[in-house]
């Protein structure tokens, strides 16, 4: 299984801490948050990853091929001089993809299993992606995605609606062909990808039962680093 980690963002919200060091490599319970991503994406069965990098990603690069976690094939997609976004991004890295493949950021942790995604993606060719997703219901960040059965019904980052109650979970897994549809070298979030899959029926849910973490705030850090004490 491929998964690949979109870690190229410039981590603006965490100031002088990631002036020189890389969001990937902050200190996360005693370890490279890094780390702690790619030891849990071999515990669930992966065993090649794409790391989307830009800002200070050769640090990254020289850290992950230090040996950083065993039992994983690593590859490097490098953000050009202009920012193309999350999906632009994975556009860039189209080469590497394998035909399908979980997306998830380089400043989460999911407390769940990262394969299921692509495991219900692959059992069920008319979807084009299977989103993980939470009921949040507004309580962690604001709910951005509604569901019926187990399709998306409507995705809108940024909404308030309360029909949105529901929010993206931060692992979504994608048939390649949904990536290489997109123009080369034009800026593409991801969110409006997911958007257009749910609005045309194509996007599955899986529901995630536990809250997730990330690390692109100071609470968000001393959150993640209390979960993983409990552990």
């Amino acid at each position: 299984m491929q998964a690949v980690i979109l870690a190229g963002g410039l981590a603006s919200r965490l100031g002088a801490r990631t002036a020189s060091v890389p969001k990937s490599l902050l200190s996360i319970a005693g370890r490279p948050f890094i780390d702690w991503q790619l030891a849990r994406l071999v515990e669930c069965g992966f065993t090649e990853v794409v790391l989307c990098v830009g800002h200070l990603g050769d640090a990254v690069r020289a850290h992950v091929d230090g040996g950083a976690v065993a039992g994983l094939r690593v590859s490097y997609s490098y953000d050009g001089p202009r920012l193309l976004g999350t999906a632009g991004a994975l556009r860039r890295a189209l080469p590497r993809l394998d035909p399908c493949f979980l997306v998830t950021y380089g400043d989460s942790y999911l407390p769940f299993d990262y394969g299921a995604p692509l495991r219900d993606l692959l059992v069920h060719p008319d979807a084009l992606g299977t989103m993980s997703v939470f009921p949040n219901a507004g309580r962690w960040d604001a709910s951005n995605t509604a569901i019926v059965g187990d399709r998306v019904a409507h995705y809108e980052k940024g909404s308030r609606e309360p029909a949105l109650d529901h929010i993206d979970y931060g692992a979504t897994a994608l048939r390649r062909e949904v990536i290489a549809a997109l123009p080369p070298n034009e800026p593409h979030g991801l969110d409006a990808v997911q958007a257009e899959l749910a609005a045309r029926g194509r996007l599955r849910a899986l529901l995630a039962t536990e809250r997730f973490y990330e690390i692109g705030s100071e609470a968000g850090i001393e959150e993640l680093e209390g979960w993983l004490g409990r552990e």
